[in-house]
């Protein structure tokens, strides 16, 4: 009897994605290829397509506080050793400087009534009480006339360390408080650069894109580069930047702008040296309102780095570069600038056929809150999490196009308040930016915010908040986060949680709390080491 020809259905078929081929290094590329190698337990072949370095200048770039236990940590990495290879520096918090009054030709904040212009907005979570953040106790006391102590003061331990200039860690190493860090973006890439390809056995192709292969699905088969190679590969990660070579250019797919959220679309950029031993390192980022934008300050070893974010409707290039090296006292003869123009927004889907954006290329804010970093490594662990096989069901990209957007447009709807609410009206900028239209999501969170109500929900593990993506996908800024920007800007509540005029011990519990955090700003600046002092002892240098 003759044997019958299996069927298809059959056949057991292998749809596993063997090659991974990331388009482009830097920061995005290496973050993705150093992830995707981990989570992936080396089981696909990863090459990275990089074209020659160009000459960069480390300008200095802040994070928030999960990039080492979600990514570093994740790696094996442990955290000074990472530090000293990227000249990081710690990061407690971003000090907001004359975003209520007219900025002055200087650094340091102007008065503001009995105090000066500036509050901080904290990484720190808030301590509750009866589940209730200590932010809705605080309303409580405002209203009733008990304190007139700033919400950022009144709720944290951390203004006393940074005031000081203290490290966030005890002398032995173990932290004191939950913080981010600041560091040379480029020395973060070439440091991850090698752990790719030494511990994961990536392959690193220098070489530059010349044409993108296609098949008749319009699925991306392989990159052939200027020498002649052809790279194919399976899934393909676009990390090529704002020119978006492979999901924008390739495949087509549109990228949405929101500058009717956002003005500032560009910036100037450079590094100031600085003598840490007279004047100490800040463990924060400052952001300084300016005539057209804002400028930031990233302090490291040895400098700080600083670039003026601005919006090209208000202002020229000349301009703005006049008035930032008025603010540090430059002279612009013998500085190396650094011309920045950015797009704001998000691509339509970041996830299309078999190919996902990551980084630039899929999306960009603003860095007022220092997300760019905290946008990638969320999307490497999305991706992971909804990791395809070779039939690219579009159920998995959906689900990750959703979670991106989701996102990107609450962060893009909590970076727009710091403008849309800042009191500022000295100028065309800080006017125009009354006019633009908000979010219904935004408008909920300050309709929230004046009637007592959380604004979300209340996170209690500090450590699942800070480690796991799920969690602060959906609870990122957190109610002390959107507090410290309404409060700090000047929208004052209109009324207490209704329901606290029925907890008299939790309103006790509370006063315990407040109690804690002003012994803990009178103690803490004492007990810690200065941030310059652990800085240069971590580094190497003392």
């Amino acid at each position: 009897m003759s044997r019958s020809a299996p069927n298809e259905s059959s056949v057991e078929v292998d749809h596993r994605i063997r090659n991974i081929v990331i388009l482009g290094g830097g920061t995005a590329g290496w973050m993705a290829a150093s992830y995707l190698g981990k989570a992936l337990q080396r089981t696909v072949t990863i090459t990275v397509l990089e074209a020659p370095a160009i000459p960069r200048i480390g300008v200095g770039e802040a994070t928030v506080p999960n990039l080492h236990r979600a990514f570093f940590s994740y790696l094996g990495i442990a955290e000074d050793d990472w530090m000293r290879e990227c000249n990081a520096s710690f990061k407690v918090g971003i000090k907001f400087i004359n975003w209520r009054t007219p900025s002055a030709s200087s650094p340091r904040p102007r008065p503001l009534g009995n105090r000066t212009d500036q509050f901080f907005h904290l990484f720190g979570l808030l301590p509750s009480a009866d589940q209730i953040p200590l932010s809705h106790y605080w309303v409580v006391n405002k209203l009733s006339g008990q304190t007139d102590e700033p919400f950022d003061y009144a709720c944290f331990k951390e203004p006393a360390i940074m005031e000081a200039k203290k490290a966030p860690r005890w002398p032995d190493g173990r932290p004191a408080t939950y913080y981010a860090w600041h560091f040379d973006a480029h020395l973060v890439a070439d440091f991850l650069r090698r752990f790719a390809v030494e511990k994961q056995g990536a392959t690193h192709v220098r070489d530059q894109l010349s044409e993108v292969v296609c098949d008749e699905r319009g699925f991306i088969t392989g990159l052939r580069t200027v020498r002649g190679r052809l790279i194919e590969g399976d899934l393909f990660i676009d990390c090529s930047g704002f020119r978006g070579l492979l999901i924008n250019k390739a495949l087509d797919e549109p990228f949405i702008a929101m500058n009717d959220y956002l003005l500032c679309d560009s910036a100037v950029a450079t590094t100031v040296p600085h003598d840490d031993a007279v004047h100490g390192v800040e463990p924060y980022t400052s952001a300084i309102a300016m005539t057209s934008g804002w400028t930031w300050r990233i302090p490291m070893l040895t400098r700080f780095g600083t670039g003026y974010v601005y919006s090209s409707q208000f202002a020229t290039q000349d301009q703005v570069t006049e008035e930032f090296c008025g603010l540090w006292g430059l002279n612009p003869e013998n500085t190396t600038f650094h011309q920045i123009r950015f797009r704001v927004g998000r691509n339509r889907r970041s996830w299309v056929k078999n190919c996902v954006s990551i980084g630039l290329a899929s999306c960009f804010l603003e860095p007022l809150e220092s997300t760019g970093i905290y946008f990638i490594s969320a999307a490497v662990y999305q991706l992971v999490k909804h990791f395809p096989d070779r039939r690219f069901d579009p159920v998995l990209a959906e689900q990750f196009n959703h979670e991106i957007e989701t996102m990107f447009d609450n962060t893009r709807d909590f970076i727009q308040a710091h403008f849309y609410f800042s009191p500022r009206t000295d100028t065309p900028f800080w006017r125009a930016n009354k006019e633009l239209r908000l979010s219904e999501g935004i408008r909920e969170k300050v309709a929230r915010y004046k009637s007592g109500l959380p604004i979300n929900a209340p996170v209690v593990d500090e450590e699942t908040y800070y480690r796991n993506f799920d969690v602060e996908f959906r609870n990122f800024w957190t109610n002390g986060s959107y507090y410290c920007i309404f409060a700090g800007m000047g929208l004052e509540p209109e009324r207490a949680l209704p329901a606290l005029v029925h907890k008299p011990d939790s309103i006790k519990a509370a006063q315990a709390l407040f109690e804690r955090v002003k012994q803990q700003q009178h103690e803490l600046p004492d007990a810690l080491p200065g941030n310059y002092e652990f800085l240069m002892r971590m580094h190497g240098a003392a």
